[in-house]
């Protein structure tokens, strides 16, 4: 994939030129007024020749590397620190630009373009002490640049941030754009063949009476779960690792079990999410195994914001009093490790509403 900050290593570069004219230029000027001239002309050489190697690496996705931005970082300051040599006293004096100049602003933009906003401010930090210490003294200019190159490094690193982060989301948009289009492809075909026949044998079945009405009722539960899966939305995590709830609950659906969700997306951690939906599944499971063949669920997903609620409740006979605890009791932790375990580890709440002949209703509630 193409570097999402590509244009902001192209700045760097441009960057990098734009500076080194500066600083030749003022070398120029100041040629006659250096202590050492062999030496400031030996820096520029070195100048030039670190800047046409790190164009070169900068200019290449594979040359974008950690060291070589440290090492640009630990050069400029190496050739920093030669201007003590290079100039003089009444240079310092009257605050004459290093022989660096405005060249040294070139790391801490790289490190900003690599490695974001704390990166660059480091690198600008590092630089700016590295003035501070061949200047000698503490000034309001001094402040200034220091305060200038880390504030690039932050900005620019902010900007290489944000532009990971939107390529990565725009990948997984054109990803889930592509999943839909494939599973309304497979719809339309399995609505022609296989949810048509499923339909059929269902009807017939119910028709024909006797054995022919179990398979029937199989064929009506195989038909529920199979549009259940066609319309379920495709599972989608974001760069921060969250995923939308709906689709997994979607999949629960059948022709006892009705499962109704926002129209949005209700997005949790990945981790959250899936032991939401084990909580879902076990409380069906329970269902299914204690409240009787003809028993039917609703469960119903909300998302107010700062919470999540999921409500799942049964026309079952309901759940005596003491039966959760006596199941406890004789080892059977479906409920108190299944259910209300993950909620406690979720730091959510759990509720259950129920009596004789009024059926079960969980309802579970979970906070961002």
């Amino acid at each position: 994939m193409d570097d999402p900050v590509a244009h902001l290593w192209r700045g760097t570069v441009a960057l990098r030129v734009v500076t080194f004219l500066f600083a030749l230029g003022n070398a120029i000027v100041q040629r006659d007024e250096y202590e050492r001239p062999w030496l400031a002309w030996a820096t520029i050489a070195a100048m030039a020749l670190w800047s046409a190697f790190t164009i070169q690496a900068y200019s290449r996705q594979h040359g974008r590397r950690p060291w070589i931005v440290a090492a640009d970082v630990a050069v400029t300051c190496g050739l920093m620190s030669l201007s003590p040599l290079i100039m003089t006293d009444a240079q310092f004096l009257f605050d004459v630009p290093l022989i660096t100049t405005i060249w040294a602003a070139g790391p801490p933009v790289a490190a900003g373009a690599l490695g974001g906003q704390v990166a660059g401010a480091v690198s600008g930090f590092v630089v700016g002490l590295s003035t501070y210490l061949n200047r000698g003294g503490l000034t309001v200019d001094l402040v200034r640049d220091v305060v200038l190159l880390a504030g690039a490094g932050f900005l620019v690193g902010m900007a290489s941030t944000t532009a990971r982060r939107s390529a990565v989301r725009l990948a997984q948009a054109l990803r889930t754009e592509a999943a839909t289009a494939e599973r309304e492809r497979l719809a339309r075909s399995i609505h022609d063949g296989v949810l048509q026949v499923l339909a059929r044998v269902r009807k017939r079945g119910t028709e024909l009476g006797g054995e022919a009405a179990e398979l029937a009722e199989l064929a009506g539960e195989q038909e529920v779960a199979l549009r259940s899966l066609v319309a379920a939305a495709p599972t989608e995590s974001t760069v921060d690792g969250d995923a939308d709830l709906r689709p997994a609950l979607q999949l629960l659906a059948t022709s006892r079990f009705q499962v109704s969700t926002p129209a949005t997306q209700v997005m949790l951690p990945a981790g959250t999410a899936f032991e939401l939906t084990a909580v879902v599944r076990e409380a069906l499971s329970n269902v299914d195994k204690h409240a009787g063949p003809d028993a039917r669920a609703w469960v119903l997903l909300e998302d107010l914001g700062d919470e999540v609620v999921i409500s799942v409740r049964d026309d079952g006979p309901g759940i005596p009093d003491g039966r959760l605890a006596s199941a406890e009791a004789e080892g059977r932790m479906g409920v108190a490790q299944s259910i209300r375990g993950r909620v406690e580890a979720l730091r959510g709440t759990l509720e259950l509403q129920t009596g004789p002949g009024e059926g079960a209703e969980w309802e579970v509630r979970v906070y961002r």
